[in-house]
Formats: structure tokens, sequence, C-alpha cells
């Protein structure tokens, strides 16, 4: 007795989602794998490089990008992307630092929050263009990122204030970004709590599910009822907010802002995204992925000049980590729609 064409499609759609899942999980394993491989080796060429400090130091450096990664991969989950992160945590950072020249005893809860609300109007600007004009998202963000960097450029000439240095911020700030709690980075800790929020709504609130959907296709979502709009809109926002959470954090660490804050930065987040195992082309991925991908890019970063590669080359090493992901996932998905093909043409022909 044959299958009907809906219990086919049932166990098709099965199949495809616990391959893709496969397929997440073995990306993510590769880059645990590569991580320890990586570390291993600048560890030969520097011990301290594995020392407690160096740990100490190698997480801070991951904790913003991680940070921006989650934001980006609710995104590109959708079919769309954010180029605009660099200028907005610049934009944010700068905010910080203004607010301290207004008030140096501003309190760090009010400064946070700014940032990340300035970070959510930045989002919103993005969401409106993308979800309501229907604006390609590659424009739209293209577009806003020399937009939001001249906003800050034009402040800093406006203020006449070019840098805000240390001495110039409050004590208390300058603590929360160089802080730790049981030897771990409060940055870390923000970023660990970020995302497993975040994992945990997108594994088990509808509306985060439904951005795999709309994803994976648009047009089913749409007619399956899916508030496509809403939620291309909502994620934008939440992931303006997480990269103006982001520039906080960054004046927090450094301590030094000035307007060229994160300037290609956004090559770096993109680049965690798709090395993390989320699909350039959208509906699959996860934050952890990406995450463990912002540490891998970073790991490598730091590594390059202990085994003496020189500084010029690091960038090249993002956009080669990303080349390579996004041939890898096409590979992948073609392969994997094959197989759903033959398996198809084989149930129907029983």
């Amino acid at each position: 007795m044959t299958e009907t064409p809906t219990k086919a499609a049932k166990a098709t759609n099965k199949d495809g989602a616990a391959r893709k899942a496969t397929n997440r999980t073995g990306r993510e394993l590769g880059i645990v794998v590569a991580l320890v491989a990586v570390v291993a080796a600048a560890t030969v060429a520097r011990p301290s490089f594995l020392s407690g400090q160096g740990l100490h130091d190698l997480f801070l450096n991951a904790s913003i990008i991680a940070l921006l990664a989650v934001g980006q991969t609710l995104l590109v989950i959708t079919r769309n992307i954010d180029l605009s992160v660099g200028s907005v945590m610049g934009l944010t950072a700068f905010l910080s630092g203004q607010l301290f020249l207004h008030d140096q005893n501003t309190p760090v809860i009010l400064v946070v929050l700014a940032g990340i609300a300035m970070g959510a109007v930045c989002g919103a600007v993005n969401g409106a263009l993308v979800a309501v004009a229907k604006v390609p998202a590659l424009v739209v963000t293209l577009g806003t990122l020399y937009v939001f960097r001249g906003i800050d450029y034009a402040w800093a000439s406006a203020t006449g204030v070019q840098q805000v240095n240390a001495y110039q911020m409050s004590p208390e700030f300058l603590s929360f970004g160089s802080g730790a709690v049981l030897g771990i980075p409060n940055l870390t800790l923000i970023a660990l709590a970020v995302l497993g929020v975040t994992a945990y709504a997108l594994h088990n609130y509808r509306a985060g599910r439904e951005l795999y959907a709309i994803g994976s296709n648009p047009d089913a979502a749409r007619l399956a009822g899916i508030p496509t709009g809403r939620r291309v809109f909502a994620a934008f926002v939440v992931s303006g907010a997480l990269v103006g959470l982001g520039g906080v954090l960054h004046a927090a660490y450094f301590g030094t802002i000035n307007a060229s804050v994160g300037t290609g930065r956004e090559l770096a987040v993109v680049a965690a995204v798709v090395v993390g195992g989320v699909a350039i082309f959208g509906g699959s991925g996860t934050v952890v992925g990406a995450a463990l991908g912002a540490l891998l890019l970073t790991t490598v970063t730091s590594a390059l000049p202990i085994l003496g590669v020189p500084a010029f080359w690091q960038r090249a090493v993002d956009g080669a980590a990303l080349l390579v992901a996004i041939s890898l996932d096409r590979a992948v998905m073609v392969r994997l729609a094959a197989r759903l093909r033959a398996e198809r043409a084989v149930r129907r022909a029983g």
C-alpha cells in the first residue's frame, strides 16, 4: 500500500528537518574541534596563551562579538542581514561617552538603558524599511551603515568632542566593564545570559519558531497566517537593542571612545554567524553555533600574531572563513535537496 501524498510530504519534511539538525550539530562539533586545534597551536608557540589571564582576555574579546552575533542570527534566520551593526555600535558607544561628559556621575544602569534604547531605535528604522517598505535588507542596512556613521561623526563635530577618554567616565562604569564574578568577566556573563535567553526563546516560543518558518519559505509562512512583517520588524529591533548593549559594553571595557568605534565590525559579526552554522539562505541555525563561531574567529585573530602571521592577514581570515562557510552551506543544501528528491521519488514509486 502506497503512502498518500500528504503522508509522504510529512515524512520528507521530517527527514529534512532531522538532517538539518544533524548538519548543525556536526558544524558546531567541527567548530569546537577547530577551536581546540587553534588553541593548541598557539599554546605550543606561547604557553601563556592558555594561562588564566590569557583565557580571561580571550573571553572578554569574544563576548561583544558573540553578543552582536546573537542578534544577527535572528535576522539571518529570516533571510535578512544587518550590515549597519558596526555603525550602530559606534553610535551607542559614543552616546555612553557623551552622557558622562554631561554628568560624570550618571548611573551605570541609565547609560546601559540609553544605549539599548538607541540601538533599538536604529533597529526599528532598519526593520520598518525592510518589513513595511519592502526594501531588501542588504540595500537598507548598507545605506544605514553610512547614515548612522555619518550621524556619529556629525555629533562629534557638533559637540567639538572627537574622543572621550577613561578619566572622563565614571569609575563605576569602567569597573563594570573590566570586572568579574568568580573569575568570569562581567561582559562574558552578560553575553552568556543573552545567549541562554535567546536560545530558549527560539526553541520554546512560537514567535521564535516562526522566525525559522519565515526563513525557510516566506510565502508559505505568510499563507499559514504568520505575521511575517511584524516578526521581521521585531527581529530587527531586538538585534538593534543587542548591538546597542554591545556598544555600551565596548565603552565600559576599552574606556576610550571616538566616532570610528565599530568600523568594519559587521564583517566579523556576519562571518561569526555563518561560520557558526547559521544558513545565510535562512531557516536554519542556532545562536549557540553563532557564539561558537565568534569565539573561534576571535581565537584565530588572537593566535595569528603569536604564530607569526602579519596583522594585515587578520581581516582576510574573516573574509575567507565567510566564503568557505557559505560555500559549504550551499553544497550541503544542494546535496540534501537531491537526496530528499530521490527519497520522494522512491516513496512515490513504492
